[in-house]
């Protein structure tokens, strides 16, 4: 499996430093929200997950995937509304990977509670749509809880993952070349 990169201009320069008591939100509605302990923060927008082979697009009954250099600290499932899982511990320097993948009308608000990031995912109706968040903040090695909060007509499933940070790319310019 590659590695997922940012594609796109627009989100060539969503990679965001936030300083604490900051909120932005990206052109994608990527919203973190760092806890009070972090200095900075960094959230790098969701990305589409590349196809894995197949030429049908993945199900909601999958959780996302993890690339290869990933470790898995937790998952939940299919599930339709509100729930929260359990993902575990990591080691210091790694940031925190959460996949979501989701079908239906409506937008679900996902929390990771540990260190107090919040980002909406706008799901489409009939579409599955899966996005991969990265978050680096101060606590992320900490283990935790993700909460989300989803009308009836979504279903989703999730994906915590740990793994070495992603490179920040420059913010793009306007200038011609």
């Amino acid at each position: 499996m590659t590695r997922r990169k940012p594609m796109g201009l627009g989100i060539a320069a969503a990679a965001v430093l936030l300083s604490a008591g900051a909120c932005t939100e990206s052109r994608e509605g990527a919203k973190a929200s760092p806890s009070s302990d972090a200095t900075t923060a960094r959230a790098t927008a969701p990305s589409p997950t590349p196809p894995s082979g197949s030429a049908a697009s993945p199900s909601v009954q999958q959780p996302p995937e993890l690339d290869g250099t990933e470790k898995l600290a937790g998952r939940q499932q299919v599930t339709r509304g509100n729930a929260g899982f359990a993902y575990d511990s990591g080691a210091e320097g790694d940031a925190l990977i959460v996949g979501v993948r989701c079908e239906g009308a409506g937008t679900i608000q996902v929390k990771v509670d540990a260190v107090d990031v919040v980002f909406p995912v706008e799901c489409g109706s009939g579409k599955v749509k899966t996005l991969h968040h990265q978050v680096e903040v101060a606590g992320v090695e900490r283990e935790g809880t993700v909460t989300v909060q989803a009308p009836s007509t979504v279903q989703w499933s999730m994906t915590v993952g740990r793994g070495e940070p992603a490179a920040q790319e420059p913010p793009a310019t306007d200038r011609p070349s």
